[in-house]
């Protein structure tokens, strides 16, 4: 929580495959005058140990109850997701009408390697195609070719109804991305939503992993779970440039649509 008795605007901050909570990011944006929940949804506390299924029921309670806090103001709030998180946050734009800002960071527009279920729907995912894992000369993975191509036929079924989006999108995509090809996810996504509901930031030289500026250039780590290093992509001056560049644009973004916090009195 930012200082002062609020109301503030709220934020549910999600990251990736790594699991477990995350906090730096949500703590950068109350710093700006959010009210941010760092949501864990796998791999922390009592929480599956694996990603298996997106239960959308539990995010929309979390949604709900950052919504009671009573330094929150509605009666809508924000979303900030990367790569999985990413994945998860355009699911929650789609069917929660709370969501009335998304930021989207090198994520997809479809379900991959486990399904999402909310209230009887279930959107079935593309599987992942390990088999065409490929490893660097230094033995990191480079996973850009697990993906089948989504826009096959087959994988419509997968697809998140990003067409019933009713608040506001930004994507951010790194043109350098070595996990997947954030690009087309997001090309793919924003033709099939208004014009007027979403905002495309797309960023030559910039991998997987856009942070807030200050944070060290990675394009290749060791990531929780996975037994080698992950390989990221990016290219160090472009990326730091985007991270500097994005994170200005994130914040305007929801405080855009969410409302500024120094305009929020008593």
């Amino acid at each position: 929580l930012p200082t002062g008795p609020g109301p503030f605007p709220a934020v549910i901050d999600l990251f990736g495959g790594a699991g477990g909570l995350i906090e730096f990011r949500a703590g950068l944006l109350a710093s700006r005058g959010f009210a941010v929940m760092a949501l864990a949804f796998f791999a922390y506390e009592d929480l599956p140990k694996t990603l298996t299924q997106l239960d959308l029921e539990y995010f929309e309670e979390a949604a709900e109850l950052l919504l009671r806090h009573p330094k929150v103001r509605g009666p809508g709030l924000g979303v900030i997701g990367v790569s999985k998180g990413a994945e998860v946050a355009l699911a929650m734009a789609s069917f929660l009408p709370q969501v009335v800002a998304t930021v989207w960071i090198n994520g997809t527009a479809f379900l991959h390697g486990n399904s999402l279920v909310y209230k009887g729907l279930r959107i079935p995912p593309i599987p992942y195609q390990v088999e065409r894992m490929l490893f660097t000369e230094l033995g990191a993975m480079d996973n850009s070719s697990i993906f089948a191509d989504p826009r096959d036929p087959a994988c419509s079924a997968s697809a998140i109804p990003v067409e019933k989006i009713q608040g506001k999108v930004l994507f951010v995509v790194g043109e350098a991305d070595r996990s997947f090809d954030s690009k087309l996810f997001a090309q793919l996504a924003t033709g099939r939503m208004r014009n007027d509901s979403y905002r495309l930031l797309s960023y030559p030289g910039a991998g997987h992993l856009i942070e807030p500026p200050g944070s060290p250039v990675c394009s290749t780590s060791s990531l929780r779970g996975s037994t080698r290093p992950v390989v990221w992509g990016g290219e160090t001056q472009p990326h730091a440039k985007a991270q500097e560049h994005s994170w200005q644009e994130i914040v305007q973004f929801l405080e855009l649509h969410l409302g500024p916090a120094a305009a929020i009195k008593l």
